[in-house]
């Protein structure tokens, strides 16, 4: 029996079930359309074609050609493959626009040119469908470049109808949900994620040129480590163990430092388990790297030049639009330490008042109601009450790139210690549009001081935070062989997406971003 000429029924218990009764109509008429197809001797869901030419290609040879000029120069035939994306018929002929990965271009399918055979075939073709089609170059009366198709070939059947006639998909939820159909019905869509490919292979040449070496470190961890944070647990059955996944590679990075890779980076996904938000998706990416014989003010001035040519390489300014405001990426960031950030945003603080807990615990109960939140600054020490208010008057104002150093030293738990105040680290964190971008520091080297930090995590962990990390025995003893000077960084990579595409929600910089299930 050849199955080609036998039409496939529709299951109503299959794909096409969650299809209104229109869609369900179209669902159908598709189906027999492709079973058309078959019966011309076309499989609708072949292989093995290969175009020989792009959209972009023959628009670009031949952009400044006029009507007259390609008539004369009668141009060998194009041959070229995309989705349709656009149809308007005339009865014995169609205009059709075909989308390929380079962009579009149009082609004009008539049916005295074709055949009647042929065109009979090309009737059973929707918008939606995938076509080869092949042809000399000309200009329509509107002066638009257009192949005159000689001949076509089907190549996919589309039995789903496309969202809103190609007129762009708008529904938020769907866009997330169905990422295809929002690169297919938004051209913008997919700029936005060439913008950030390109981002992430700038970064890695710019690394890479610098003599740092790119390298893979473990997904699942045996501990909570490299960031104060929820962790997602996994289980290895052979084992019979539990894991961890990545938080960070910091720990893992930090070893190949001990190890000899004086300049090592990973891009790399992170998981933490923690709220979903405009800002914060479970699963994402960062850069993080290290560079023995370093510092923390070696870091900055690195970042701001890797991040400033950035800007141009992606955008083609340093000066970038995101929202309402123009970010100037260009080089001279601002640099201002933690408490000097939070005087300039808090009136009435003193030199005194900062190093006073209970002065700051008295400001930072101005603004906390929650009880539970109450409770919290309660419990907090000097140095967490110092992050909290940092956190609740300064972050959100620090909009064009800014440098805040000096982070106290019980919120960073792997920085080292300020040669002159050793209540503070040799850490910054780099702060755009309100949020932070990048996180980096001296790296502890001292495994005394290192052990007595994942003490202190542990004291944290048994007062009730969860947002912790474990004590890691095989890494004190990695710095007991001795890891020489060192400072490193990680920078999101989606945030830094998001300020160089203009996007509002992370969601619009991760292709498949987490989403709370759909009710059954």
């Amino acid at each position: 029996m050849d199955d080609n000429n036998n039409k496939p029924p529709v299951d109503k218990s299959g794909p096409e079930a969650d299809l209104g009764s229109k869609e369900q109509e179209i669902y159908q008429q598709r189906l027999d359309k492709a079973a058309k197809w078959r019966d011309s001797g076309f499989n609708p869901y072949g292989n093995g074609y290969r175009p020989q030419h792009t959209a972009a290609e023959i628009v670009a040879k031949h952009a400044d050609q006029s009507a007259e000029e390609l008539e004369k120069a009668a141009t060998a035939p194009y041959d070229v493959a995309g989705r349709i994306v656009a149809m308007r018929s005339f009865g014995k002929a169609a205009f059709i626009k075909l989308r390929d990965r380079t962009g579009e271009i149009q082609a004009h399918m008539k049916k005295d040119a074709l055949g009647d055979a042929a065109y009979e075939v090309f009737k059973q073709c929707d918008v939606g469908d995938f076509l080869a089609v092949t042809g000399p170059i000309f200009r329509t009366k509107t002066n638009e470049l257009s192949l005159s198709a000689t001949k076509f070939t089907p190549l996919t059947k589309s039995l789903r109808p496309m969202p809103e006639k190609w007129h762009g998909l708008t529904d938020v939820e769907i866009r997330y949900r169905q990422r295809y159909l929002d690169l297919v019905s938004n051209p913008d869509v997919k700029q936005v994620f060439l913008r950030r490919n390109k981002l992430v292979r700038f970064i890695r040449n710019f690394l890479d040129t610098r003599d740092f070496i790119e390298v893979e470190t473990p997904m699942m961890h045996p501990l909570v480590s490299g960031a104060a944070a929820r962790p997602f647990r996994t289980h290895h059955n052979a084992l019979d163990i539990d894991l961890y996944m990545r938080i960070a590679p910091e720990l893992y990075l930090k070893r190949l430092v001990v190890g000899g890779f004086e300049r090592v980076y990973e891009v790399n996904r992170n998981f933490r388990n923690e709220g979903v938000s405009t800002r914060h998706n479970p699963e994402f990416t960062m850069l993080e790297f290290y560079q023995a014989y370093a510092t923390y003010e070696d870091l900055m001035d690195l970042t701001e030049q890797m991040i400033s040519e950035a800007a141009v390489a992606v955008t083609g300014d340093s000066k970038v639009k995101y929202g309402e405001h123009v970010l100037d990426f260009g080089k001279g960031w601002k640099r201002i330490s933690m408490v000097e950030a939070i005087r300039e945003a808090v009136s009435g603080l003193s030199d005194k008042d900062m190093a006073d807990p209970d002065r700051l615990r008295h400001e930072l109960l101005k603004t906390s109601h929650a009880e539970a939140e109450r409770r919290a600054v309660e419990t907090m020490n000097h140095g967490e009450l110092v992050g909290a208010l940092f956190e609740h008057h300064v972050e959100s104002t620090l909009i064009h790139p800014t440098f805040v150093t000096h982070f106290p030293t019980s919120m960073s738990p792997l920085a080292r210690r300020n040669d002159a105040n050793p209540e503070v680290t040799d850490r910054f964190e780099l702060y755009a549009a309100g949020r932070e971008i990048a996180n980096a520091f001296s790296e502890l080297n001292d495994p005394l001081d290192q052990k007595g930090r994942f003490l202190a995590q542990l004291d944290a962990k048994q007062r009730g935070q969860q947002e912790t990390m474990d004590y890691d025995e095989d890494y004190i003893r990695a710095l007991e062989h001795g890891m020489p000077p060192t400072a490193g960084e990680g920078i999101g990579i989606d945030r830094l997406a998001m300020l160089f595409t203009d996007a509002q929600s992370i969601r619009d910089v991760i292709l498949f971003p987490l989403l709370k299930p759909l009710a059954k």
